[in-house]
């Protein structure tokens, strides 16, 4: 018979415990965390112990979760009204890249728009979107969040070309430098979360919104989509005010 058979019978036969009560209450085992050998009931109070300690971490960081996906949910829902003030539709991309970067702390977004219509070309930047950049967007079944290398190197220009020029040094009305040179702003965005805009279910897209950090970490490939989805949802519908 081995330690396999014993506890085989043991299972079969849990009456044994009942009947010889001195046996169990005199067994002794090796402390878990190593030293004297303590009784057998001991030791398992000390691992249901551990249990609810591991039970308890475990609820906490659900708690964790659920607050922070409340605050993100909140702030979401104030965007979301600031988008339904907006009256004027040729406002409403400056209300919409402004309102991201102020509820959500965001340092980099771009927003393109290659179906707007005409009289809305300049405020949503549909030149910014070539061909490359097109045909890319049009790949992403959703959110794409992540380091901006690959196919995703496409989108980068429309960072640099969303920096504002009087944040640039001593920058000339149409962008140049003094010395004729062109200037370019000390940009670094090494995670990107890059969003598709569709009407509703068409597989198409019309637009992009693309936001940017320094962080790599900021936007990683395994973070949670389900809000950036929301907010691509949202900023398709306020948009389709401006397309053709």
């Amino acid at each position: 018979m081995n330690a396999q058979d014993v506890a085989d019978w043991l299972q079969q036969h849990p009456e044994f415990f009942d009947e010889h009560a001195t046996v169990f209450a005199g067994m002794t085992v090796p402390h878990p965390h190593g030293g004297r050998a303590i009784p057998l009931a001991e030791r398992q109070m000390i691992a249901l112990r551990e249990k609810n300690r591991g039970l308890e971490l475990r609820v906490a960081e659900l708690m964790r979760y659920g607050q922070e996906n409340d605050a993100i949910a909140e702030r979401l829902a104030r965007w979301t009204r600031m988008l339904l003030l907006q009256r004027t539709p040729r406002l409403l991309p400056e209300t919409l890249v402004g309102s991201l970067e102020e509820i959500f702390s965001v340092p980099h977004i771009a927003l393109t728009l290659w179906e707007a219509a005409d009289e809305f070309a300049d405020e949503v930047r549909a030149a910014d979107a070539g061909a490359d950049v097109v045909a890319y967007v049009a790949t992403l079944s959703g959110p794409y969040c992540g380091p901006p290398d690959g196919e995703a190197t496409r989108v980068l220009p429309l960072f640099h070309t969303a920096t504002h020029l009087d944040e640039l040094d001593d920058p000339t009305p149409d962008g140049v430098a003094a010395d004729g040179e062109t200037v370019t702003p000390d940009l670094e965005v090494r995670s990107v979360a890059l969003i598709p805009l569709r009407r509703g279910a068409a597989p198409a897209p019309f637009g992009l919104l693309a936001l940017g950090s320094a962080d790599p970490r900021r936007f990683h490939d395994g973070m949670g989509t389900d809000f950036l989805a929301r907010i691509g949802e949202n900023s398709s519908a306020a948009l389709t005010r401006l397309l053709r």
